[in-house]
Protein backbone atom coordinates (compact mmCIF):
# COMPACT_ATOMS: atom_id res chain seq x y z
CA UNK A 1 0.00 0.00 0.00
CA UNK A 2 1.83 3.23 -1.27
CA UNK A 3 1.47 6.65 -0.11
CA UNK A 4 -0.57 7.64 -3.04
CA UNK A 5 -3.20 5.13 -2.37
CA UNK A 6 -3.17 5.66 1.22
CA UNK A 7 -6.41 7.65 1.45
CA UNK A 8 -8.51 4.11 0.06
CA UNK A 9 -6.96 1.94 2.74
CA UNK A 10 -9.31 -1.39 2.79
CA UNK A 11 -9.56 -0.66 6.07
CA UNK A 12 -12.29 2.05 6.16
CA UNK A 13 -15.46 1.48 8.50
CA UNK A 14 -14.96 -2.23 8.65
CA UNK A 15 -13.93 -3.73 11.92
CA UNK A 16 -12.19 -7.53 12.33
CA UNK A 17 -14.68 -9.94 12.79
CA UNK A 18 -17.97 -8.98 11.20
CA UNK A 19 -18.65 -5.79 13.74
CA UNK A 20 -19.38 -2.33 13.04
CA UNK A 21 -17.78 0.73 12.68
CA UNK A 22 -17.01 3.17 15.28
CA UNK A 23 -19.98 5.89 16.33
CA UNK A 24 -19.79 9.81 15.52
CA UNK A 25 -21.12 9.60 19.32
CA UNK A 26 -17.68 7.12 20.57
CA UNK A 27 -15.91 9.32 18.18
CA UNK A 28 -16.80 12.40 20.03
CA UNK A 29 -16.12 10.74 23.47
CA UNK A 30 -12.38 10.56 22.01
CA UNK A 31 -11.97 13.79 21.66
CA UNK A 32 -13.65 14.90 24.86
CA UNK A 33 -11.39 12.44 26.69
CA UNK A 34 -8.27 12.97 25.19
CA UNK A 35 -8.55 16.89 25.71
CA UNK A 36 -9.39 16.54 28.97
CA UNK A 37 -7.22 16.34 31.17
CA UNK A 38 -5.39 18.17 34.26
CA UNK A 39 -4.51 21.20 32.08
CA UNK A 40 -7.71 23.19 33.18
CA UNK A 41 -7.32 22.61 36.56
CA UNK A 42 -4.11 24.10 37.00
CA UNK A 43 -3.30 26.51 34.73
CA UNK A 44 -5.57 29.43 36.10
CA UNK A 45 -3.67 29.99 38.89
CA UNK A 46 -0.68 31.52 36.94
CA UNK A 47 -2.92 33.30 34.58
CA UNK A 48 -4.90 35.43 37.32
CA UNK A 49 -1.96 36.31 38.93
CA UNK A 50 -0.99 38.04 35.76
CA UNK A 51 -4.30 38.88 34.40
CA UNK A 52 -6.89 39.45 37.57
CA UNK A 53 -9.89 39.96 35.42
CA UNK A 54 -13.05 37.81 35.35
CA UNK A 55 -13.76 38.69 31.72
CA UNK A 56 -10.07 38.44 30.72
CA UNK A 57 -9.62 34.86 31.91
CA UNK A 58 -12.73 33.79 30.43
CA UNK A 59 -12.41 35.30 27.03
CA UNK A 60 -8.01 33.44 27.23
CA UNK A 61 -10.28 30.63 27.10
CA UNK A 62 -12.82 31.23 24.55
CA UNK A 63 -10.14 32.44 22.77
CA UNK A 64 -8.51 28.77 22.97
CA UNK A 65 -11.45 27.44 22.00
CA UNK A 66 -12.09 29.30 18.98
CA UNK A 67 -8.27 28.71 17.76
CA UNK A 68 -8.58 24.65 18.05
CA UNK A 69 -11.91 25.07 16.36
CA UNK A 70 -9.79 26.55 13.21
CA UNK A 71 -7.77 23.45 13.79
CA UNK A 72 -10.83 20.98 13.79
CA UNK A 73 -11.88 22.21 10.32
CA UNK A 74 -8.94 22.17 8.68
CA UNK A 75 -8.43 18.42 9.78
CA UNK A 76 -11.88 17.59 8.91
CA UNK A 77 -11.44 18.68 5.46
CA UNK A 78 -8.07 16.77 4.85
CA UNK A 79 -10.11 13.72 7.06
CA UNK A 80 -12.83 13.88 4.67
CA UNK A 81 -10.46 13.99 1.90
CA UNK A 82 -8.29 10.92 2.97
CA UNK A 83 -10.11 8.63 5.28
CA UNK A 84 -6.97 6.84 7.00
CA UNK A 85 -6.32 6.16 10.06
CA UNK A 86 -3.16 7.67 11.79
CA UNK A 87 -3.63 11.29 11.59
CA UNK A 88 -0.57 13.88 10.73
CA UNK A 89 0.87 10.72 9.22
CA UNK A 90 -1.86 9.97 6.70
CA UNK A 91 -2.27 13.77 5.94
CA UNK A 92 1.16 15.08 5.80
CA UNK A 93 2.05 11.96 3.61
CA UNK A 94 -0.69 12.75 1.06
CA UNK A 95 -0.34 16.81 1.67
CA UNK A 96 3.50 16.66 1.27
CA UNK A 97 5.51 13.87 0.75
CA UNK A 98 5.87 9.94 2.71
CA UNK A 99 9.11 11.56 4.07
CA UNK A 100 7.01 13.73 6.07
CA UNK A 101 4.64 11.76 7.26
CA UNK A 102 7.15 9.22 8.45
CA UNK A 103 8.68 11.91 10.27
CA UNK A 104 5.49 12.93 12.02
CA UNK A 105 4.57 9.35 12.42
CA UNK A 106 7.87 8.69 13.90
CA UNK A 107 7.54 10.97 16.94
CA UNK A 108 3.71 10.31 17.67
CA UNK A 109 4.24 6.40 17.39
CA UNK A 110 7.56 6.51 19.23
CA UNK A 111 7.08 9.22 22.44
CA UNK A 112 4.20 11.41 21.25
CA UNK A 113 1.75 8.95 22.94
CA UNK A 114 3.35 7.57 25.34
CA UNK A 115 4.77 9.96 27.34
CA UNK A 116 0.79 11.86 27.71
CA UNK A 117 -0.13 8.42 28.48
CA UNK A 118 2.44 8.04 31.78
CA UNK A 119 1.48 11.93 32.74
CA UNK A 120 -1.89 11.22 32.88
CA UNK A 121 -0.84 8.17 34.51
CA UNK A 122 1.39 9.22 37.26
CA UNK A 123 -1.51 12.52 37.82
CA UNK A 124 -3.92 9.77 38.47
CA UNK A 125 -1.65 8.08 41.05
CA UNK A 126 -0.93 11.69 42.95
CA UNK A 127 -4.32 12.54 42.97
CA UNK A 128 -5.57 9.09 43.96
CA UNK A 129 -3.16 9.58 47.10
CA UNK A 130 -4.95 13.07 47.73
CA UNK A 131 -7.85 11.17 48.36
CA UNK A 132 -5.50 7.76 49.94
CA UNK A 133 -2.94 8.88 51.47
CA UNK A 134 -1.08 5.56 51.89
CA UNK A 135 -1.96 4.56 48.23
CA UNK A 136 1.61 4.19 46.20
CA UNK A 137 1.90 6.57 43.41
CA UNK A 138 3.93 5.11 41.01
CA UNK A 139 2.69 1.26 41.02
CA UNK A 140 -0.97 2.92 40.77
CA UNK A 141 0.08 4.71 37.48
CA UNK A 142 1.54 1.32 36.22
CA UNK A 143 -1.76 -0.14 36.99
CA UNK A 144 -4.32 2.22 35.15
CA UNK A 145 -1.99 1.42 31.98
CA UNK A 146 -2.27 -1.62 32.03
CA UNK A 147 -5.86 -2.15 33.11
CA UNK A 148 -6.62 0.26 30.25
CA UNK A 149 -4.26 -1.01 27.40
CA UNK A 150 -5.93 -4.94 28.18
CA UNK A 151 -9.42 -3.53 27.54
CA UNK A 152 -7.83 -1.99 24.21
CA UNK A 153 -6.57 -5.26 23.73
CA UNK A 154 -10.23 -6.97 23.57
CA UNK A 155 -10.75 -4.79 20.48
CA UNK A 156 -12.96 -1.45 19.31
CA UNK A 157 -16.27 -3.05 20.43
CA UNK A 158 -15.22 -2.89 24.08
CA UNK A 159 -13.21 -0.38 23.77
CA UNK A 160 -15.77 1.48 22.10
CA UNK A 161 -18.21 0.91 25.43
CA UNK A 162 -15.44 1.48 27.91
CA UNK A 163 -14.66 4.86 26.05
CA UNK A 164 -17.91 6.54 26.13
CA UNK A 165 -18.80 5.30 29.68
CA UNK A 166 -15.85 6.36 31.30
CA UNK A 167 -16.03 10.22 29.07
CA UNK A 168 -19.73 10.33 29.71
CA UNK A 169 -19.28 9.50 34.00
CA UNK A 170 -16.24 11.85 33.66
CA UNK A 171 -18.35 14.75 31.85
CA UNK A 172 -21.23 14.46 34.25
CA UNK A 173 -18.59 14.72 37.31
CA UNK A 174 -17.90 18.17 35.79
CA UNK A 175 -21.06 19.38 35.07
CA UNK A 176 -21.69 18.12 38.80
CA UNK A 177 -19.19 20.00 40.27
CA UNK A 178 -20.05 23.05 38.18
CA UNK A 179 -23.32 22.95 39.47
CA UNK A 180 -22.37 22.59 42.91
CA UNK A 181 -20.21 25.56 42.56
CA UNK A 182 -22.90 27.82 41.42
CA UNK A 183 -24.98 27.03 44.34
CA UNK A 184 -23.60 25.99 47.32
CA UNK A 185 -20.09 28.58 47.55
CA UNK A 186 -20.36 31.57 48.99
CA UNK A 187 -19.81 34.08 45.87
CA UNK A 188 -16.78 35.68 45.37
CA UNK A 189 -16.70 39.89 44.51
CA UNK A 190 -16.00 39.41 40.99
CA UNK A 191 -17.68 39.90 37.68
CA UNK A 192 -17.39 38.31 34.08
CA UNK A 193 -18.88 41.51 32.68
CA UNK A 194 -16.20 43.68 30.66
CA UNK A 195 -14.95 46.20 32.69
CA UNK A 196 -12.60 49.78 31.51
CA UNK A 197 -9.37 48.11 32.05
CA UNK A 198 -9.90 44.77 30.53
CA UNK A 199 -8.22 45.86 26.87
CA UNK A 200 -4.90 46.34 28.49
CA UNK A 201 -4.63 43.08 29.70
CA UNK A 202 -6.25 41.77 26.49
CA UNK A 203 -3.34 42.96 24.58
CA UNK A 204 -1.17 42.28 26.82
CA UNK A 205 2.11 40.12 27.24
CA UNK A 206 0.73 37.64 29.96
CA UNK A 207 -2.62 36.91 27.63
CA UNK A 208 -0.71 36.28 24.79
CA UNK A 209 1.57 33.56 27.02
CA UNK A 210 -1.19 32.64 28.58
CA UNK A 211 -2.88 31.78 25.34
CA UNK A 212 -0.02 29.18 24.69
CA UNK A 213 -0.70 26.97 27.96
CA UNK A 214 -4.49 27.50 27.32
CA UNK A 215 -3.62 25.67 23.98
CA UNK A 216 -2.13 22.84 25.22
CA UNK A 217 -4.79 21.65 27.44
CA UNK A 218 -6.89 22.10 24.27
CA UNK A 219 -4.43 19.92 22.57
CA UNK A 220 -6.35 16.72 21.56
CA UNK A 221 -9.24 18.40 18.96
CA UNK A 222 -7.87 16.11 16.66
CA UNK A 223 -7.91 12.63 18.50
CA UNK A 224 -10.50 11.21 16.09
CA UNK A 225 -8.62 11.69 12.96
CA UNK A 226 -6.08 9.12 13.94
CA UNK A 227 -8.87 6.68 14.31
CA UNK A 228 -10.75 7.71 10.84
CA UNK A 229 -10.31 4.10 9.34
CA UNK A 230 -12.01 3.01 11.83
CA UNK A 231 -15.19 5.33 12.16
CA UNK A 232 -18.71 4.36 10.11
CA UNK A 233 -19.11 7.06 7.04
CA UNK A 234 -16.34 8.92 8.09
CA UNK A 235 -16.45 11.88 5.20
CA UNK A 236 -19.98 12.90 7.44
CA UNK A 237 -18.98 11.93 10.81
CA UNK A 238 -15.43 12.99 11.86
CA UNK A 239 -15.84 16.66 11.42
CA UNK A 240 -19.41 16.31 13.22
CA UNK A 241 -17.12 14.08 16.29
CA UNK A 242 -14.12 16.95 16.35
CA UNK A 243 -16.43 19.88 16.13
CA UNK A 244 -19.07 18.26 18.90
CA UNK A 245 -16.03 17.07 20.86
CA UNK A 246 -14.03 20.71 20.67
CA UNK A 247 -17.74 22.54 21.26
CA UNK A 248 -18.38 20.57 24.61
CA UNK A 249 -14.65 20.71 26.08
CA UNK A 250 -14.91 24.47 25.42
CA UNK A 251 -17.70 25.35 27.04
CA UNK A 252 -17.01 22.85 30.00
CA UNK A 253 -13.29 24.81 30.17
CA UNK A 254 -15.26 28.25 30.50
CA UNK A 255 -17.54 27.05 33.37
CA UNK A 256 -14.68 25.35 34.87
CA UNK A 257 -12.64 28.52 35.08
CA UNK A 258 -15.92 30.69 36.01
CA UNK A 259 -16.49 28.17 38.77
CA UNK A 260 -13.22 28.18 40.06
CA UNK A 261 -13.25 32.15 40.22
CA UNK A 262 -16.72 32.91 41.95
CA UNK A 263 -16.59 30.23 44.28
CA UNK A 264 -13.07 31.50 45.12
CA UNK A 265 -11.07 34.43 46.37
CA UNK A 266 -8.53 35.53 43.48
CA UNK A 267 -5.57 35.95 45.95
CA UNK A 268 -6.45 32.07 47.35
CA UNK A 269 -5.72 31.10 43.59
CA UNK A 270 -3.11 33.19 42.13
CA UNK A 271 0.44 31.49 42.00
CA UNK A 272 -1.09 28.21 42.83
CA UNK A 273 -0.46 24.83 40.63
CA UNK A 274 -3.52 22.93 42.19
CA UNK A 275 -6.59 25.60 41.61
CA UNK A 276 -8.87 22.77 41.24
CA UNK A 277 -8.46 21.38 44.82
CA UNK A 278 -8.15 24.68 46.37
CA UNK A 279 -11.70 25.79 45.18
CA UNK A 280 -13.14 22.65 46.03
CA UNK A 281 -12.13 23.17 49.48
CA UNK A 282 -13.65 26.62 49.11
CA UNK A 283 -17.01 24.94 47.80
CA UNK A 284 -17.26 21.47 49.95
CA UNK A 285 -14.90 22.36 52.83
CA UNK A 286 -12.34 19.66 54.14
CA UNK A 287 -13.39 17.56 51.89
CA UNK A 288 -12.98 19.50 49.24
CA UNK A 289 -9.71 18.10 47.90
CA UNK A 290 -10.40 14.71 48.19
CA UNK A 291 -13.91 15.00 46.69
CA UNK A 292 -11.83 16.64 43.71
CA UNK A 293 -9.18 14.35 43.32
CA UNK A 294 -10.88 11.42 43.01
CA UNK A 295 -13.18 13.72 40.16
CA UNK A 296 -9.83 14.22 38.23
CA UNK A 297 -9.02 10.15 39.04
CA UNK A 298 -11.86 8.90 37.24
CA UNK A 299 -11.80 11.91 34.32
CA UNK A 300 -8.26 10.57 33.66
CA UNK A 301 -9.10 7.12 33.22
CA UNK A 302 -11.07 7.86 30.39
CA UNK A 303 -8.15 10.12 29.10
CA UNK A 304 -5.71 7.27 29.30
CA UNK A 305 -8.22 4.98 27.03
CA UNK A 306 -8.50 7.43 24.76
CA UNK A 307 -4.89 7.82 24.06
CA UNK A 308 -4.21 3.82 24.67
CA UNK A 309 -6.95 3.81 21.81
CA UNK A 310 -5.36 5.83 18.93
CA UNK A 311 -1.75 6.33 19.66
CA UNK A 312 -1.21 2.34 18.49
CA UNK A 313 -3.14 3.54 15.17
CA UNK A 314 -0.18 5.49 14.31
CA UNK A 315 2.35 2.32 14.31
CA UNK A 316 -0.39 0.24 13.13
CA UNK A 317 -0.36 2.39 9.84
CA UNK A 318 3.27 2.72 9.66
CA UNK A 319 3.36 -1.10 9.42
CA UNK A 320 0.79 -1.12 6.38
CA UNK A 321 3.45 0.75 4.61
CA UNK A 322 6.73 0.08 5.88
CA UNK A 323 8.40 -3.36 5.32
CA UNK A 324 10.81 -3.37 8.09
CA UNK A 325 7.69 -2.44 10.62
CA UNK A 326 5.05 -4.68 9.20
CA UNK A 327 4.66 -6.57 12.87
CA UNK A 328 2.95 -3.67 14.47
CA UNK A 329 -0.11 -3.65 11.12
CA UNK A 330 -1.10 -7.15 12.80
CA UNK A 331 -4.94 -6.86 14.54
CA UNK A 332 -6.31 -9.29 17.20
CA UNK A 333 -9.19 -11.28 15.92
CA UNK A 334 -11.10 -8.78 17.46
CA UNK A 335 -9.88 -5.85 15.35
CA UNK A 336 -7.17 -4.60 17.82
CA UNK A 337 -3.41 -3.71 16.65
CA UNK A 338 -2.07 -6.13 19.52
CA UNK A 339 1.33 -5.89 18.38
CA UNK A 340 0.94 -1.80 18.32
CA UNK A 341 -0.97 -1.50 21.90
CA UNK A 342 1.68 -3.37 23.81
CA UNK A 343 4.37 -1.42 22.19
CA UNK A 344 2.81 1.82 22.87
CA UNK A 345 2.26 -0.06 26.81
CA UNK A 346 6.07 -0.87 27.22
CA UNK A 347 6.96 2.69 26.01
CA UNK A 348 4.89 4.57 28.69
CA UNK A 349 5.75 1.92 31.31
CA UNK A 350 9.52 2.81 30.61
CA UNK A 351 8.98 6.57 31.07
CA UNK A 352 6.86 6.05 34.29
CA UNK A 353 9.57 3.76 36.02
CA UNK A 354 12.70 6.11 34.62
CA UNK A 355 10.32 9.14 35.63
CA UNK A 356 11.79 10.80 32.41
CA UNK A 357 8.09 11.38 30.86
CA UNK A 358 7.92 15.13 31.59
CA UNK A 359 11.60 15.87 30.09
CA UNK A 360 10.20 13.99 27.05
CA UNK A 361 7.41 16.14 27.23
CA UNK A 362 9.28 19.28 27.02
CA UNK A 363 10.97 18.40 24.06
CA UNK A 364 8.51 16.35 21.33
CA UNK A 365 6.70 19.89 22.35
CA UNK A 366 7.98 21.84 19.72
CA UNK A 367 7.60 19.00 16.89
CA UNK A 368 3.93 18.43 17.91
CA UNK A 369 3.18 22.24 17.28
CA UNK A 370 5.55 21.36 13.76
CA UNK A 371 3.54 19.20 12.64
CA UNK A 372 -0.03 20.48 13.17
CA UNK A 373 1.41 23.83 11.84
CA UNK A 374 2.23 21.70 8.26
CA UNK A 375 -0.70 20.02 8.30
CA UNK A 376 -3.56 22.93 8.30
CA UNK A 377 -0.78 24.56 5.72
CA UNK A 378 -1.82 21.42 3.84
CA UNK A 379 -5.31 22.56 3.29
CA UNK A 380 -3.53 25.55 1.86
CA UNK A 381 -1.20 23.86 -0.31
CA UNK A 382 -3.77 20.87 -1.19
CA UNK A 383 -6.13 23.91 -2.40
CA UNK A 384 -3.50 25.67 -4.68
CA UNK A 385 -2.08 22.59 -6.32
CA UNK A 386 -4.73 19.99 -6.30
CA UNK A 387 -8.07 22.26 -6.75
CA UNK A 388 -9.78 19.21 -8.17
CA UNK A 389 -9.46 16.81 -5.52
CA UNK A 390 -12.87 15.54 -4.14
CA UNK A 391 -13.96 17.22 -1.03
CA UNK A 392 -16.27 15.62 0.84
CA UNK A 393 -16.01 18.56 3.89
CA UNK A 394 -14.53 22.11 3.08
CA UNK A 395 -13.05 23.81 6.11
CA UNK A 396 -15.57 26.46 6.87
CA UNK A 397 -13.72 30.37 7.01
CA UNK A 398 -11.09 28.88 4.33
CA UNK A 399 -8.78 30.81 4.45
CA UNK A 400 -9.51 32.64 7.55
CA UNK A 401 -9.52 29.88 9.63
CA UNK A 402 -6.78 28.41 9.08
CA UNK A 403 -4.73 31.58 9.16
CA UNK A 404 -5.86 31.80 12.34
CA UNK A 405 -4.50 28.39 13.52
CA UNK A 406 -1.12 29.34 11.82
CA UNK A 407 -0.23 32.16 13.15
CA UNK A 408 -1.20 30.94 17.00
CA UNK A 409 0.64 28.08 16.55
CA UNK A 410 3.19 29.95 14.51
CA UNK A 411 3.03 32.21 17.83
CA UNK A 412 3.36 29.42 20.13
CA UNK A 413 6.53 28.04 17.77
CA UNK A 414 8.27 30.72 18.83
CA UNK A 415 7.70 31.29 22.23
CA UNK A 416 9.03 27.57 22.96
CA UNK A 417 12.61 28.75 20.74
CA UNK A 418 12.89 31.60 22.91
CA UNK A 419 12.08 30.22 26.26
CA UNK A 420 12.79 26.50 25.97
CA UNK A 421 15.73 26.50 23.12
CA UNK A 422 17.51 23.43 24.59
CA UNK A 423 14.37 21.52 24.63
CA UNK A 424 12.93 22.84 20.96
CA UNK A 425 16.50 21.86 19.38
CA UNK A 426 15.68 17.81 21.27
CA UNK A 427 12.57 17.85 19.39
CA UNK A 428 14.12 19.14 16.00
CA UNK A 429 16.75 16.41 16.56
CA UNK A 430 13.81 13.73 17.07
CA UNK A 431 12.43 14.71 13.72
CA UNK A 432 15.75 14.36 12.16
CA UNK A 433 16.06 10.97 13.81
CA UNK A 434 12.90 9.99 11.78
CA UNK A 435 14.17 11.54 8.27
CA UNK A 436 17.47 9.18 8.77
CA UNK A 437 15.20 5.86 10.01
CA UNK A 438 12.68 6.40 7.08
CA UNK A 439 16.18 7.08 5.08
CA UNK A 440 17.06 3.17 5.82
CA UNK A 441 13.56 1.65 6.26
CA UNK A 442 11.74 3.22 3.54
CA UNK A 443 8.97 1.34 1.59
CA UNK A 444 9.54 -0.69 -1.08
CA UNK A 445 6.17 -1.34 -3.23
CA UNK A 446 3.74 -3.70 -1.76
CA UNK A 447 2.37 -5.68 -4.82
CA UNK A 448 -1.42 -4.88 -5.64
CA UNK A 449 -3.80 -6.89 -3.30
CA UNK A 450 -1.07 -7.60 -0.63
CA UNK A 451 -3.21 -5.91 2.39
CA UNK A 452 -2.60 -6.63 5.63
CA UNK A 453 -5.90 -5.75 6.86
CA UNK A 454 -7.88 -9.04 7.46
CA UNK A 455 -11.61 -9.68 5.79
Amino acid sequence: MTASNAGTAPWTGRLTGGGTGVSVLVATAIVVADMIGVGVFTSLGFQVKDIPSGFSILLLWTVGGIVALCGVFAYSELGAMFPRSSGEYNFLSRAYHPAFGFLAGWVSATVGFAAPVALAAMAFGEYAKSVVPDLPPIPLAIAVVWLVSLVQLTGVRHSSTFQLISTIIKVALIVAFLIAGFVIAAPQPITFAPQPGDLAHIVSAPFAIGLVFVMYSFSGWNAATYIIGEMNMPQRNLPRALLAGTLIVLVLYVALNAVFLHSTPVGALAGQLDVASVAGSAIFGSLGGRIVGAMICVGLISSISAMMWIGPRVMMTMGEDIPALRVFSKRSASGAPAYAILFQLAVANLLLFTRSFEAVLDFIQFALLFCSFFTVAGVIKLRITDPDLPRPYRAWGYPFTPLVFLLVTAFMMYYLLTERPLQSLAGMLVMLSGLLIYAVFRRRPVAAGNSHDRA
